[in-house]
């Protein structure tokens, strides 16, 4: 079962009925992005707009919120996006119950503590105009405070601010850390995954666990366009490497989050549904990732999780081992 929530990605209808249990169709805004989804008979494809200023996001929103029936809102506070969409979502005058809006806890908050993280919940929930918000995400795992967060979240669930909770950037032992002290399970875990970082058993462990894998950079920032192995890859199939890249994603169960500020190359990297690649091509993708691409991941897993935070000087309290396959 594959799922979709954030920047342009891919997923079956079964699993968007699953999860968003009203939708046919609907709009992503996550980010810096607007992503729009359309129901067909197996999958839900995806196109999308960049929005660069909160100007162009209203305009974009009540330009292409009436194309479709019901939509999905993706939002993030780091980007300060949220007071702007919720202006735009109100002037279209669709109804709550036709919107799915998802948000994020970034670090900074994270760490000032549970307190703060309901601060910006109610903030957010201002600036959105609505009661509550679907999915929200625990950004990254900042070491000895992304618990309290998470509880946090918990709260404001039981009082229905929130519905559902979601991590993003979580390896397994920050799951196991989590765990004890969680009672609400979260719905998905967000990370990068593509073949040059193909973490093969942390992506089995989660996806065991019943977590959604959510990949960003699935193109890898389009740097391994002319990689040789997936230019000849591509050539077999006749199509551009982006669907190759795409493709080999969605047979894995792995929601598929493409990026691009061309709404030509929207449209090309949505097309995935029509082919499949065989079970060599997809083994010879998944035996692209390096040492070297593992030992980079570590070093920004590592600086990551202390990023804005009095932690990031000395990286105090984060975990320098832990699965990284």
């Amino acid at each position: 079962m594959l799922f979709c929530i954030s920047r342009v990605l891919l997923c079956t209808t079964r699993a968007v009925k699953s999860f968003f249990p009203l939708c046919t169709s609907f709009v992503c805004l996550y980010e810096e992005f607007i992503c729009i989804v359309h129901e067909s008979e197996y999958f839900a494809t995806i196109s999308a707009f960049c929005i660069v200023s909160p100007e162009i996001l209203l305009s974009e929103i009540r330009s292409v919120l009436h194309d479709i029936i019901l939509r999905v809102a993706v939002l993030r506070r780091f980007y300060a996006n949220e007071k702007g969409v919720g202006e735009a979502l109100a002037a279209s005058g669709i109804p709550r119950d036709q919107l799915f809006l998802i948000s994020k806890c970034w670090n900074d908050t994270i760490y000032a503590g549970g307190a703060a993280v309901r601060k910006q919940v109610l903030q957010s929930l201002s600036d959105l105009q609505t009661e509550y918000i679907d999915l929200y995400l625990v950004h990254w795992p900042v070491p000895g405070k992304h618990i309290d967060a998470y509880l946090e979240l918990e709260k404001l669930h039981g009082e229905g601010k929130i519905k559902s909770i979601g991590l993003s950037n979580y390896s397994i032992e920050d799951y196991e850390e989590l765990k004890p002290h969680m009672t609400i399970k979260p719905v998905s875990n967000q990370f990068e995954v593509n073949p040059f970082l193909f973490r093969k058993n942390t992506i089995d462990y989660f996806q065991k666990e019943g977590l959604i894998i959510q990949s960003y950079r699935t193109l890898r920032q389009g740097k391994e366009m002319s990689n040789p192995t997936l230019v000849a890859i591509a050539a077999k199939y006749n199509r551009p490497v982006s669907q190759i890249l795409g493709r080999w994603a969605v047979q894995q169960n792995i929601a598929y989050f493409p990026k691009s500020e061309n709404r030509g190359r929207m449209i090309e990297n949505m097309a995935v549904t029509d082919f499949e690649l065989s079970a060599e091509d997809i083994a010879t993708m998944n035996n692209m990732t390096t040492p070297e691409n593992i030992a980079a991941f570590k070093e920004l897993y590592e600086k990551c999780c202390a990023r804005d935070t009095p932690l990031q000087e000395n990286r105090e309290g984060v975990k320098t081992s832990i699965t990284y396959d």
